[in-house]
């Protein structure tokens, strides 16, 4: 009983199934390595520990934040996709065999078709108007902000239209022969 009323001083629980039953000894003692349950319930992190781990997440913030695409996509995505369109109204003014208009503004772009003698909006994918995406600027050189293919795909004037964001630039340039290329 003295035995019992030492290991409760010392902040040991006493066993309630013996090793015989399978349980091994909850009973740590100092002599084998061990500290109290109680002392050892009191330790935490350290301040530096917990330091190291902030700076630690914090530097995987930042590199997800600058690893991720800008939600606008790329100024050379969308010149690619405005030459896309440009020649897909080329090719529709030859296999439908009437005119199509493309005109540009500050704003965005859209097309036209020439029938029964006068423009129509065309409202048709790959023909809806479309907006230049946020921070965009449009220019066209010349102030030409329209160009016509005709049933022969040819152009009616040569255009060039700047596109700039945050200081990168592409240029798409539309031929009198038809052909849509893509500068810078």
């Amino acid at each position: 009983m003295t035995s019992r009323r030492s290991d409760l001083a010392q902040g040991f629980a006493p066993l309630r199934r013996s090793a015989e039953r399978g349980f091994t000894s909850l009973r740590r003692s100092a002599e084998h390595g061990f500290t109290s349950l109680r002392r050892a319930a009191e330790h935490g992190f350290t301040l530096v520990e917990l330091m190291i781990v902030i700076t630690i997440v914090a530097l995987m913030s930042a590199a997800v934040v600058l690893a991720m695409p800008d939600p606008r996509g790329r100024l050379v995505d969308e010149a690619e996709r405005f030459a896309a369109r440009a020649k897909a109204a080329r090719d529709a003014a030859v296999v439908e065999s009437h005119s199509i208009n493309l005109s540009v503004s500050a704003q965005g772009y859209r097309f036209e078709a020439r029938r029964a003698g006068r423009w129509v909006p065309l409202s048709d994918k790959p023909f809806r108007p479309e907006e230049w995406t946020d921070g965009t600027v449009a220019v066209a050189a010349g102030g030409r902000s329209r160009v016509t293919f005709d049933s022969t795909g040819l152009a009616s004037q040569r255009m060039e239209v700047t596109l700039l964001r945050e200081g990168v630039r592409s240029i798409v340039v539309i031929d009198t022969d038809g052909t849509v290329r893509i500068d810078g």
